[in-house]
């Protein structure tokens, strides 16, 4: 398959295309960097525009979308991520935080803040600034470490595509010490074929350890990839009593 050939087949990919289609266009993707960043585009766009009220039969549409684009580039702009460092029994972590609720969490490896800060901006969209943790937020964290569950309410994937958010809904419901496939996670969200998709966004989750991508496995049960090696991918499921079967 060649990158025109994925082209043309954005639609098709999104809409009711095959099961051999969507196979060969994301073999192709994840494979091509330029289709890859492409793919990501699209995938805005597209969930921007999904967002927008059906028209009326007489509205100019092309305004209502600029206007659409124009509101949610000022809503990013008052609306930052608010970065901090706090501590955990896994080590230092990035907490990003809105309105809140927990936005982004990464494990320090000693990088600048600033690198940090516009790795979140990237994946969110959104500015980011210095601010502290609330005592509400901090107690979620420590919690967390405590019973290895968190209250989907607590945390915020507003700013994801739709496939994204039901993905990681679905993620938060495995229950801790327990592992679930990408195959289930498709079949969950009725997207039975989409288990190469859900691996993408495994791989892309802003909120891991809150939205337990560690809990997530292959089909011969295999800890498979994880962000941040699959030691500590295996660390997190043994602190919360997962006991692999050889």
């Amino acid at each position: 398959m060649r990158c025109r050939d994925v082209d043309a087949m954005w639609d098709e990919v999104r809409g009711d295309g095959t099961a051999t289609l969507h196979e060969a266009v994301h073999i192709h993707v994840d494979a091509c960097p330029t289709c890859n960043e492409s793919y990501r585009q699209y995938e805005v766009l597209a969930h921007k525009l999904e967002s927008l009220p059906n028209p009326e039969p007489t509205c100019d549409l092309a305004r209502k979308v600029v206007e659409h684009i124009a509101l949610l580039q000022r809503r990013e702009r008052l609306d930052p991520i608010h970065l901090v460092l706090v501590d955990s029994p896994i080590g230092r972590l990035y907490i990003g935080h809105r309105e809140s609720r927990i936005a982004y969490v990464g494990i320090d490896l000693g990088e600048p803040y600033e690198d940090v800060a516009a790795r979140v901006e990237r994946r969110l969209r959104r500015p980011v600034d210095r601010a502290e943790l609330p005592p509400s937020l901090r107690a979620i964290i420590a919690t967390f470490f405590t019973t290895w569950q968190v209250d989907a309410s607590s945390v915020d994937i507003s700013d994801l595509t739709p496939f994204e958010q039901a993905t990681l809904r679905a993620t938060v419901e495995i229950p801790p010490g327990e592992v679930r496939s990408y195959g289930w996670l498709a079949k969950q969200i009725g997207r039975p074929s989409a288990a190469r998709a859900v691996g993408r966004v495994m791989a892309r989750n802003p909120i891991p350890i809150l939205v337990p991508c560690h809990r997530v496995v292959d089909a011969t049960g295999a800890l498979h990839h994880y962000g941040y090696g699959v030691e500590l991918k295996a660390r997190l499921l043994a602190m919360e009593g997962y006991h692999p079967v050889h």
